[in-house]
């Protein structure tokens, strides 16, 4: 296995501290102190494939107070979220899969700030993030998670089969979501909407063979389509240099141009969908890569502790944490005091244990349900058979 330092030196945009990536910003007047806007200067330059100096994001980005505590907020309440969802889990209130984003929050919370609410978004089973961002509130996720009634997807699909308003799951197989997601962005194009689809997968699912079939077609066709690799430099317990003959993600696409993006800066993450968004509508498909990191192991059965070493993470955690990051910059700039941050990390911590309380009270769903919602309805099969010739399920109209 390659060391720590040689792993991390790899991996250009994480191998550098937050110090090193600071950004520079300045006041400019404005109406309200919570609309002074900060121009945020990006430390380096964009890593592209097939893309010439025309076609790249803005090397900065302007945000104000009320944007920035609006992204520290967010993440907190998903971090808290993933950390409720552990230990609910480890309580057996949660059975089954379960795969959590600690660490990733700036990926989900900066896709949907440079979306619109009419933009879809496909991911992998690590999407409880994406959910909350996508406006689902934490207590019906948490209750998805536990089997309960009240779930976003009426506690069928668990933790990796959740949707919601524009959000196609969260989905369990390796890779599935590139050619679905190629498909719904089609949709929009059939259908002639300005409206762009994002596909998020790992770096784990690169090498799936569905994922460069979906590039293809989506080329062939110039389809709407952001293929996003969340590259978190870990497969299931697995380095990304050990399973992948090349680690330059945004360049798989070949044909397709690509770009790589600090997936830990929720400004360079809102700033290049945004332009890629635009993008896609006029030129076809994008392959991005956002360079992230996961704290926590792959999934519940996964300690994460054997294939890297504590040190990297709490190395991770001190100088590039997503959250951090933002916290950093309201503090510097004057935006923020300490005691308005604790006050929204506390209000952050009220939102999701108040989520932890609904999702306890609501009741298991009930196996009958089980059947309900397979068809389009008044397109029913009078009847399912079951594992055995004996097993008949009846649909109630």
């Amino acid at each position: 296995m390659l060391s720590t330092a040689t792993r991390l030196a790899s991996r250009n945009l994480l191998s550098k501290p937050l110090a090193s990536l600071a950004p520079r910003a300045g006041l400019a007047t404005a109406a309200s102190n919570d609309e002074k806007q900060i121009k945020v200067e990006f430390p380096d330059k964009w890593v592209v494939h097939k893309l010439d100096e025309t076609q790249q994001p803005p090397s900065f980005a302007y945000t104000n107070r009320k944007e920035l505590l609006d992204y520290f907020y967010e993440m907190t309440v998903v971090r808290r979220m993933e950390i409720a969802a552990d230990t609910l889990y480890k309580s057996r209130m949660i059975r089954g899969f379960c795969h959590l984003a600690n660490g990733q929050e700036a990926v989900s919370t900066g896709v949907e700030a440079a979306l619109e609410k009419e933009d879809s978004i496909i991911t992998s089973y690590r999407c409880h993030g994406f959910v909350y961002t996508r406006g689902e509130p934490v207590g019906t996720i948490l209750a998805e998670l536990m089997g309960r009634e009240a779930g976003c997807t009426k506690g069928k699909g668990g933790s990796m089969h959740m949707f919601t308003n524009e959000f196609y799951g969260g989905n369990g197989i390796v890779g599935a979501q590139v050619p679905l997601g190629a498909g719904i962005a089609f949709a929009h194009k059939y259908n002639g909407r300005k409206n762009i689809c994002l596909a998020a997968y790992g770096d784990g699912a690169a090498n799936q063979g569905q994922v460069f079939e979906a590039f293809n077609i989506a080329k062939l066709w110039d389809i709407p389509a952001i293929f996003v690799c969340e590259n978190n430099q870990y497969g299931m317990g697995t380095s990304a240099e050990r399973s992948s003959a090349s680690t330059t993600y945004y360049t798989r696409g070949d044909y397709v141009p690509g770009i790589r993006v600090n997936g830990m800066d929720v400004l360079q993450v809102r700033e290049a969908v945004k332009w890629a968004k635009e993008y896609v509508l006029n030129h076809g498909p994008l392959v991005m890569e956002m360079m992230t990191y996961r704290y926590f192991g792959h999934s519940m059965s996964d300690p994460g502790t054997t294939y890297r070493s504590k040190e990297e993470v709490e190395n991770i955690r001190r100088s590039r944490d997503p959250i951090a990051f933002v916290k950093g910059l309201l503090l510097e700039n004057g935006l923020a005091t300490e005691a308005e941050l604790k006050e929204l990390d506390n209000k952050a911590r009220d939102e999701v244990e108040a989520g932890v309380a609904f999702a306890k009270a609501s009741p298991e769903t009930p196996p009958e349900h089980l059947f309900t919602d397979v068809y389009i309805k008044g397109h029913e099969v009078p009847y399912l058979r079951g594992r055995h010739t004996s097993e008949t399920h009846y649909f109630q109209k």
